[in-house]
Protein backbone atom coordinates (compact mmCIF):
# COMPACT_ATOMS: atom_id res chain seq x y z
CA UNK A 1 0.00 0.00 0.00
CA UNK A 2 1.37 3.36 -1.19
CA UNK A 3 0.82 6.71 0.13
CA UNK A 4 -1.86 7.33 -2.52
CA UNK A 5 -3.83 4.56 -1.83
CA UNK A 6 -7.76 6.11 -0.81
CA UNK A 7 -9.07 3.14 0.77
CA UNK A 8 -7.20 1.86 4.03
CA UNK A 9 -7.48 -1.78 5.45
CA UNK A 10 -10.09 -3.12 7.92
CA UNK A 11 -9.34 -1.97 11.83
CA UNK A 12 -11.36 -3.20 15.30
CA UNK A 13 -11.86 -1.77 17.99
CA UNK A 14 -14.13 -3.46 21.08
CA UNK A 15 -16.59 -1.06 22.74
CA UNK A 16 -18.93 -1.61 25.85
CA UNK A 17 -21.04 0.13 28.58
CA UNK A 18 -23.43 -0.51 30.85
CA UNK A 19 -26.27 1.27 28.80
CA UNK A 20 -26.82 2.72 25.59
CA UNK A 21 -29.59 4.32 23.45
CA UNK A 22 -29.69 4.47 19.94
CA UNK A 23 -32.65 6.38 19.61
CA UNK A 24 -34.92 5.33 16.70
CA UNK A 25 -35.74 8.18 14.73
CA UNK A 26 -38.91 7.42 13.94
CA UNK A 27 -40.03 7.88 17.28
CA UNK A 28 -39.93 11.39 18.13
CA UNK A 29 -41.37 11.66 22.45
CA UNK A 30 -39.99 8.71 24.01
CA UNK A 31 -36.33 7.05 23.43
CA UNK A 32 -36.26 3.99 21.77
CA UNK A 33 -33.44 2.35 21.16
CA UNK A 34 -32.75 0.49 18.04
CA UNK A 35 -32.10 -3.38 18.89
CA UNK A 36 -28.08 -2.65 17.72
CA UNK A 37 -25.59 -0.17 17.32
CA UNK A 38 -26.47 1.93 14.74
CA UNK A 39 -23.15 2.52 11.57
CA UNK A 40 -23.23 6.43 12.29
CA UNK A 41 -23.08 5.78 16.44
CA UNK A 42 -19.97 3.38 15.88
CA UNK A 43 -18.78 5.94 13.68
CA UNK A 44 -18.71 8.79 16.05
CA UNK A 45 -17.25 6.66 18.79
CA UNK A 46 -14.13 6.10 15.95
CA UNK A 47 -13.94 10.14 15.57
CA UNK A 48 -13.85 10.61 19.44
CA UNK A 49 -10.60 9.13 19.43
CA UNK A 50 -9.54 10.09 15.62
CA UNK A 51 -10.66 12.17 13.05
CA UNK A 52 -9.07 14.76 10.37
CA UNK A 53 -10.81 16.64 7.50
CA UNK A 54 -8.41 14.34 5.22
CA UNK A 55 -9.90 11.22 6.55
CA UNK A 56 -13.14 9.66 7.31
CA UNK A 57 -14.04 6.28 8.74
CA UNK A 58 -16.37 3.25 6.84
CA UNK A 59 -17.69 0.77 9.30
CA UNK A 60 -17.97 -2.56 7.99
CA UNK A 61 -19.63 -4.49 10.07
CA UNK A 62 -20.62 -4.74 13.67
CA UNK A 63 -20.83 -7.87 15.93
CA UNK A 64 -22.73 -7.76 18.60
CA UNK A 65 -20.66 -9.67 21.90
CA UNK A 66 -23.48 -9.72 24.68
CA UNK A 67 -27.08 -10.75 24.65
CA UNK A 68 -29.41 -8.20 23.46
CA UNK A 69 -30.95 -7.12 26.92
CA UNK A 70 -33.56 -4.06 27.58
CA UNK A 71 -33.97 -2.00 30.22
CA UNK A 72 -37.17 0.81 30.91
CA UNK A 73 -36.21 4.16 33.05
CA UNK A 74 -37.68 7.44 32.77
CA UNK A 75 -35.03 10.43 32.56
CA UNK A 76 -35.59 14.19 32.80
CA UNK A 77 -34.50 15.80 29.59
CA UNK A 78 -35.07 19.75 28.79
CA UNK A 79 -38.13 20.74 25.93
CA UNK A 80 -35.88 23.27 24.16
CA UNK A 81 -32.08 24.10 23.25
CA UNK A 82 -29.53 27.43 23.24
CA UNK A 83 -29.09 29.78 20.84
CA UNK A 84 -27.83 32.73 19.94
CA UNK A 85 -31.26 34.21 19.98
CA UNK A 86 -32.35 32.13 23.11
CA UNK A 87 -28.98 32.56 25.30
CA UNK A 88 -30.75 31.33 28.67
CA UNK A 89 -32.18 28.70 29.53
CA UNK A 90 -33.89 28.14 32.76
CA UNK A 91 -33.61 24.38 33.30
CA UNK A 92 -36.88 24.17 36.19
CA UNK A 93 -39.44 25.71 33.46
CA UNK A 94 -38.34 23.50 30.26
CA UNK A 95 -37.88 20.19 32.42
CA UNK A 96 -39.45 16.96 31.07
CA UNK A 97 -39.65 13.88 32.28
CA UNK A 98 -40.01 11.15 29.54
CA UNK A 99 -39.25 6.94 29.29
CA UNK A 100 -36.65 5.53 27.42
CA UNK A 101 -36.16 2.13 26.09
CA UNK A 102 -32.15 1.55 26.81
CA UNK A 103 -30.14 -1.44 25.72
CA UNK A 104 -27.91 -2.69 28.64
CA UNK A 105 -24.95 -4.23 29.36
CA UNK A 106 -23.62 -4.15 25.60
CA UNK A 107 -20.60 -4.90 24.11
CA UNK A 108 -19.32 -4.63 20.50
CA UNK A 109 -16.71 -5.38 18.11
CA UNK A 110 -16.42 -2.20 15.78
CA UNK A 111 -14.79 -3.25 12.04
CA UNK A 112 -14.22 0.18 10.05
CA UNK A 113 -11.44 1.44 7.10
CA UNK A 114 -10.22 4.51 6.55
CA UNK A 115 -10.97 6.99 3.48
CA UNK A 116 -9.39 9.69 2.33
CA UNK A 117 -11.01 12.90 1.57
CA UNK A 118 -10.79 15.43 -1.43
CA UNK A 119 -9.01 17.95 1.22
CA UNK A 120 -6.45 15.06 2.06
CA UNK A 121 -2.97 17.20 0.58
CA UNK A 122 0.46 16.05 0.14
CA UNK A 123 1.86 13.86 3.40
CA UNK A 124 -1.14 12.69 4.04
CA UNK A 125 -1.55 8.88 3.66
CA UNK A 126 -3.77 6.37 4.78
CA UNK A 127 -0.95 3.98 6.86
CA UNK A 128 0.04 7.31 8.64
CA UNK A 129 -3.28 7.77 9.76
CA UNK A 130 -3.98 4.02 10.47
CA UNK A 131 -0.60 4.38 12.48
CA UNK A 132 -2.05 7.32 14.27
CA UNK A 133 -5.72 5.95 15.32
CA UNK A 134 -4.30 2.81 16.73
CA UNK A 135 -1.65 4.36 18.94
CA UNK A 136 -4.55 6.34 20.31
CA UNK A 137 -6.87 3.98 21.02
CA UNK A 138 -4.16 1.72 22.62
CA UNK A 139 -2.97 4.24 24.89
CA UNK A 140 -6.84 5.11 25.91
CA UNK A 141 -6.45 8.64 24.54
CA UNK A 142 -9.99 10.49 22.64
CA UNK A 143 -10.70 13.81 21.68
CA UNK A 144 -13.83 13.70 23.81
CA UNK A 145 -15.07 10.67 26.09
CA UNK A 146 -16.95 8.23 23.33
CA UNK A 147 -20.34 7.54 24.24
CA UNK A 148 -23.02 5.02 23.29
CA UNK A 149 -25.62 6.88 21.45
CA UNK A 150 -26.11 9.40 24.46
CA UNK A 151 -23.63 11.19 25.91
CA UNK A 152 -24.13 10.43 29.57
CA UNK A 153 -23.90 6.52 28.73
CA UNK A 154 -20.04 6.78 28.10
CA UNK A 155 -18.09 3.70 26.55
CA UNK A 156 -14.78 1.97 27.24
CA UNK A 157 -13.11 1.24 24.54
CA UNK A 158 -9.85 -1.56 23.45
CA UNK A 159 -8.10 -2.07 20.11
CA UNK A 160 -7.88 -5.39 18.77
CA UNK A 161 -4.50 -5.47 17.02
CA UNK A 162 -4.53 -7.83 13.78
CA UNK A 163 -2.83 -10.41 14.74
CA UNK A 164 -5.42 -11.43 17.64
CA UNK A 165 -8.26 -13.47 18.04
CA UNK A 166 -11.37 -11.63 17.81
CA UNK A 167 -13.90 -11.62 20.27
CA UNK A 168 -16.72 -14.21 19.30
CA UNK A 169 -20.34 -12.68 18.87
CA UNK A 170 -23.85 -13.99 20.13
CA UNK A 171 -25.09 -16.71 18.21
CA UNK A 172 -28.28 -14.91 16.93
CA UNK A 173 -29.65 -14.15 13.92
CA UNK A 174 -32.69 -11.55 13.00
CA UNK A 175 -34.14 -9.03 11.32
CA UNK A 176 -33.91 -5.12 12.33
CA UNK A 177 -35.83 -4.13 9.86
CA UNK A 178 -34.85 -0.41 8.43
CA UNK A 179 -31.99 1.21 10.61
CA UNK A 180 -30.59 4.61 10.09
CA UNK A 181 -27.01 4.21 8.13
CA UNK A 182 -26.14 7.66 8.49
CA UNK A 183 -26.85 11.45 8.35
CA UNK A 184 -25.50 13.78 4.82
CA UNK A 185 -24.25 16.86 5.45
CA UNK A 186 -23.38 17.82 1.81
CA UNK A 187 -26.45 20.08 1.43
CA UNK A 188 -28.08 22.75 2.87
CA UNK A 189 -29.90 20.73 5.81
CA UNK A 190 -28.59 17.10 7.14
CA UNK A 191 -30.25 14.02 5.07
CA UNK A 192 -30.46 10.59 6.99
CA UNK A 193 -30.31 7.50 5.00
CA UNK A 194 -31.39 4.27 5.88
CA UNK A 195 -30.62 0.25 4.92
CA UNK A 196 -32.07 -2.75 5.92
CA UNK A 197 -30.28 -4.28 8.53
CA UNK A 198 -30.15 -8.27 9.34
CA UNK A 199 -28.23 -9.74 12.29
CA UNK A 200 -26.33 -12.80 10.96
CA UNK A 201 -24.98 -15.13 14.06
CA UNK A 202 -24.32 -12.18 15.89
CA UNK A 203 -22.56 -9.93 13.11
CA UNK A 204 -24.33 -6.64 11.35
CA UNK A 205 -23.15 -6.68 7.80
CA UNK A 206 -23.04 -2.68 6.80
CA UNK A 207 -22.84 -1.79 3.33
CA UNK A 208 -21.14 1.16 1.65
CA UNK A 209 -23.54 4.27 1.18
CA UNK A 210 -25.10 3.68 -2.49
CA UNK A 211 -26.56 7.16 -1.66
CA UNK A 212 -28.18 9.48 -0.11
CA UNK A 213 -31.81 8.27 0.61
CA UNK A 214 -34.59 8.91 3.28
CA UNK A 215 -36.68 6.02 4.46
CA UNK A 216 -38.96 4.39 2.40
Amino acid sequence: MDATTREGRVLRLKVWGKNACFTRPELKVERVSYEVMTPSAARGILEAIFWKPAMRWQVTQIDVLEPIAWQSVRRNEVGSTMSCHKPQLFIEAQRQQRSALLLRNVAYTIHARLLLTEQARHGDGIIKFEEMFQRRAHKGQSFHRPYLGCREFAADFELIPGDKPLPKPIRETRELGYMLHDVSFDGASAVPYFFQASLFEGRLKVPAPAGRKGMP
